[in-house]
């Protein structure tokens, strides 16, 4: 018997929960991946940085850096890093050809991925912890008036 730990990170990879091209199963996130690619894109930012950077930020940043640079520049690297959160097949390589050929249909397939993970998109990163942690947000209360 060997004494060496068993490398799992070949092995144990599995596959996306759904192709590149699938959407069918999901037409309202297809569409808004090539209408409004900078929503989809803040969004899957968001979870994968576990809310380190809002939304609304991330998409920000897509609008300026895919105008400057390309979406695939931007976009690719946070596919590469669902990959290695989730052990899911691929390449780095693969990751930037699929964003520079078809970055709408990637940012989809992103999208549909954290959502079969559990994620509730639309609520963000402190969202889903909240509904993880069964807390609700609940706004302070604020006196109106004088009081003695």
């Amino acid at each position: 018997m060997s004494s060496q730990p068993h490398d799992h990170s070949k092995t144990d990879l599995v596959p996306w929960s759904t192709g590149i091209c699938d959407c069918s199963s999901d037409l309202r996130t297809c569409c808004m991946s090539c209408l409004c690619p900078c929503v989809i894109f803040g969004r899957v930012a968001d979870i994968l940085d576990k809310g380190k950077t809002s939304t609304a930020t991330s998409g920000a940043l897509y609008v300026i850096l895919a105008c400057i640079a390309g979406p695939c520049l931007v976009s690719a690297p946070y596919r590469s890093k669902l990959r290695r959160q989730y052990n899911i097949e691929g390449s780095r390589p693969r990751d930037c050809l699929v964003h520079c050929f078809c970055d709408p249909c990637a940012l989809a397939q992103e999208y549909r991925e954290l959502q079969n993970k559990g994620f509730n998109m639309k609520l963000g990163w402190e969202g889903n912890l909240e509904k993880q942690n069964g807390k609700a947000a609940i706004a302070p209360e604020v006196e109106i008036g004088m009081q003695r």
